[in-house]
């Protein structure tokens, strides 16, 4: 005889059955972006000090005591421009005395002179010895000579005079005065009275890795330019309106840093750039072909390097290592580890694992999105669409759980 089963039973059963068949929750729904391969240019922010094009130092090259400072500390002086002038008296006296040597030597010359013309004219009649004939001859030659030191030494004379007015070597700007009037210069050494600094254009010096430098001339090669071009940011924040241009590269690699030198040319007509300042350069160094720009929350790095996570066809994660040259915008500009069309994930990261499953929807921008005063009101299709879909997903959930607990009960 069977035994029957009581019904309370069987609806006890059914329940249990009912909590072992609940629905998996969803998979994570991510931001994703289409990676799209593009030429950018390769940009590298590099800081750097600016250095005058040209410097002169003004010194005292006669000794004398400094009379007047002629220029204004601070202002631009053209080439040739008076500075300073020291006591021309004892170099006039020397001038003097040179013209005077000078004199006596040409009196001189004219003696030995003629008396050499009649020794030359009496020898053939043997008036003269052979003798008289030769010193006659050197007198004259000695007294040549004594002409010519003595025009020597006041050109000499004349040029230590010139010296006396302190003229710029160069245009640019006069800095300030560095030996009062009164004192004595030139004594020994050639004083130091001031420098004229030529300010436009200026130099930016920096360093550079050998590893950069050497794809930098890569790119430069590939471009077909003989030259880049660089921006100069200021301290403030502003960008100098005048572009310049890379100009010099050291063939030497500094030991102590293993760095090399290098220079660019900016142009300063309006002189609001300053040697010593320092700046930071935006340097453009050539075009990267078929390269990514993928924004920076999605390049993930660990022990392994750099790496991105990307939805595959399946709908699966997957991990894809990277390699990044640089930043530019909120964005690391990939070079290789990636394809194109492939979906990068760039928002939800941290919820999603390797070879699991993942939703992926648009992902746009911060930016982008507040761009428009009338988007948080009236969003567009594009926009609703990843917000629509995380609502609706999580809804479903609560939805059917009570069902099941209605069913327990």
């Amino acid at each position: 005889m069977r035994r029957l089963t009581p019904l309370p039973l069987l609806f006890l059963l059914a329940a249990c059955g009912g909590e072992q068949a609940a629905p998996s929750p969803p998979p994570p729904e991510v931001g994703v972006i289409e990676a799209m391969p593009a030429d950018l240019p390769l940009t590298l922010d590099i800081g750097g000090r600016l250095a005058p094009f040209r410097s002169a130092d003004v010194r005292a090259r006669v000794p004398g005591v400094l009379q007047k400072r002629v220029y204004a500390e601070g202002s631009d002086v053209r080439e040739g421009d008076v500075l300073f002038l020291i006591d021309p008296a004892p170099l006039q006296a020397a001038l003097g005395t040179a013209q005077a040597s000078l004199a006596q030597a040409q009196a001189n010359y004219a003696n030995a002179k003629a008396g050499a013309d009649r020794a030359r004219q009496l020898a053939p009649q043997n008036y003269v010895s052979q003798s008289d004939l030769d010193n006659a001859l050197a007198a004259e030659r000695s007294a040549a000579a004594a002409v010519q030191a003595g025009r020597a030494a006041v050109d000499s004379a004349r040029i230590n005079l010139g010296y006396a007015t302190v003229r710029a070597p160069i245009a640019g700007i006069a800095g300030r005065q560095r030996v009062t009037e009164g004192a004595l210069v030139g004594q020994g050494d050639a004083t130091l009275l001031t420098t004229v600094d030529q300010v436009d254009p200026l130099y930016v010096n920096f360093s550079i890795s050998v590893s950069e430098l050497e794809r930098i001339r890569a790119l430069v090669a590939a471009s077909g330019r003989d030259r880049s071009e660089v921006a100069v940011r200021l301290p403030d924040g502003s960008e100098h309106a005048h572009k310049g241009v890379l100009d010099f590269s050291a063939d030497l690699v500094d030991p102590a840093t293993g760095a090399v030198s290098m220079r660019a040319s900016v142009p300063n007509p309006d002189k609001r750039l300053l040697p010593g300042t320092y700046v930071t350069l935006e340097a453009t160094m050539g075009m990267q072909q078929g390269v990514f720009a993928i924004p920076q929350a999605a390049v993930q790095r660990d022990a392994a390097g750099a790496y991105v996570l990307v939805v595959g066809a399946d709908g699966k994660v997957a991990r894809r290592d990277v390699r990044t040259s640089s930043a530019s915008d909120g964005d690391w500009i990939v070079t290789e580890g990636i394809s194109a069309g492939e979906r990068v994930i760039v928002a939800g990261v941290q919820k999603v694992r390797v070879d699991a499953p993942a939703t992926a929807v648009p992902w746009q921008r911060e930016g982008a999105a507040r761009a428009s005063p009338q988007a948080p009101a009236q969003p567009g299709p594009q926009p609703a669409a990843p917000s629509a879909e995380p609502s609706a997903a999580p809804a479903a959930v609560p939805d059917g759980a009570p069902a099941d607990a209605d069913a327990e009960g």
